[in-house]
């Protein structure tokens, strides 16, 4: 089905594209040529490759701060309630003016770039990570203790286990808004990148390239999905029957 789905979408494309018959909207055909000859060049490899350097920074800060900050609200309820005021501002703040913010006050360089994205994806983090604590079973939680539990075991064998789908959901969730985050802080601040490259694109009103460049990401953004996630997934719920 998900073959046949993607040829029905195909052909949804090539014929909309035949009928238009116009610059706007390119065949598949004239996409795939773009997408080939960029990456023979090595233009789209490059350009990539930084990206998901960016992403990979910005995603690892922001997954470990929100973890442990999320968890610590979770447990205390006296700092949740000092602090969520601040969650629902950052939450609501949009990631242009943050973005914006971020390269007035520190400059066009790269730690202003990674530090925009994490601003804007740390909230959501924190959010997740602490309903998830608060969810916890006390009980297993109290049995842990009642056995001696070193801190280690507790977090691997009682607490790690009931966090898991909130740190997957945190974990999807990040990638699918953190890289649309970076493409808009390298069109806004960067010399390279898949958004510096988009907004160049744009300027020369090159469709095919945009789409080129936008299906090659989508398919990274998926193999990272299949060949990561989902096999820690699978091997970080092996214990359930």
């Amino acid at each position: 089905m998900p073959v046949l789905s993607l040829l029905v979408l195909l052909a949804v494309w090539q014929a909309l594209a035949i009928y238009l018959n116009n610059n706007l909207l390119p065949t598949p055909a004239t996409v795939a040529t773009v997408f080939w000859l960029e990456s023979v060049s090595g233009q789209l490899p490059y350009h990539m490759g930084v990206t998901l350097l960016r992403l990979l920074a910005s995603f690892s800060i922001a997954m470990f701060l929100g973890c442990a900050i999320g968890i610590a609200l979770g447990r205390n309820k006296k700092l949740d309630a000092f602090f969520d005021n601040w969650l629902v501002i950052f939450l609501n703040v949009p990631a242009l003016v943050t973005i914006i913010l971020c390269y007035v006050w520190f400059g066009l360089v790269e730690s202003a770039a990674i530090l925009a994205v994490v601003v804007n994806k740390l909230p959501n983090v924190i959010v997740t990570i602490r309903e998830g604590t608060r969810r916890l079973d006390q009980d297993l939680l109290e049995m842990g203790c009642s056995f001696h539990f070193s801190a280690r075991k507790m977090l691997v064998h009682v607490i790690w286990p009931q966090l898991h789908p909130f740190v997957m959901a945190a974990t999807r969730s990040g990638l699918a808004l953190i890289w649309k985050i970076i493409l808009v802080v390298e069109l806004l601040g960067r010399s390279n990148g898949m958004g510096y490259q988009l907004h160049l694109f744009f300027q020369l009103f090159d469709v095919a390239s945009i789409l080129a460049y936008t299906i090659a990401f989508v398919a990274i953004i998926q193999l990272i999905e299949l060949m990561i996630l989902k096999p820690l997934d699978k091997k970080s719920l092996r214990w359930r029957r």
